[in-house]
């Protein structure tokens, strides 16, 4: 896989959000024109995009801010975690007690609480900027 992409109207509430996750900033850019169309199906796209990578190189995000055509509110910010559809990306984390701490203090809710898997993982989701489902995952052991 070579990223996932996420649509969002407050870009650098965005970028906040997910660099706290540990993300890096790669770089930001504006797409538009006749590839751009052609690329996702509409016509006269002007987007703004921010690609951040994970720490370790292997995983990217696309964060993505249309200009035109607007983006449409699909009514997913407070949406359940089994409506269907791509429903979280799921983090790798050393403490999900700091981890969802400190992404409270950008806006992050917990949703539900922090559960146990057996003896392996501590889990829990987060609705982050914009209603983004969040997934944390700490290794236990």
């Amino acid at each position: 896989m070579d990223n996932v992409g996420i649509v969002v109207d407050d870009m650098e509430a965005a970028i906040a959000f997910f660099t706290e996750l540990g993300m890096e900033l790669e770089g930001e850019a504006q797409v538009e024109g006749p590839w751009a169309d052609r690329t996702v199906g509409l016509d006269g796209v002007r987007c703004d995009i921010a690609m951040l990578r994970t720490p370790d190189g292997h995983s990217r995000l696309e964060l993505a801010k249309y200009r035109a055509p607007a983006a449409i509110d699909a009514g997913q910010q407070d949406r359940s975690h089994n409506t269907l559809g791509m429903h979280r990306v799921m983090f790798a984390v050393d403490d999900i007690e700091d981890t969802v701490a400190r992404l409270r203090s950008h806006g992050a809710e917990l949703v539900g609480g922090v559960a146990r898997y057996e003896d392996s993982y501590l889990l829990c989701y987060v609705r982050g900027p914009e209603g983004i489902f969040v997934g944390l995952a700490q290794q236990l052991g």
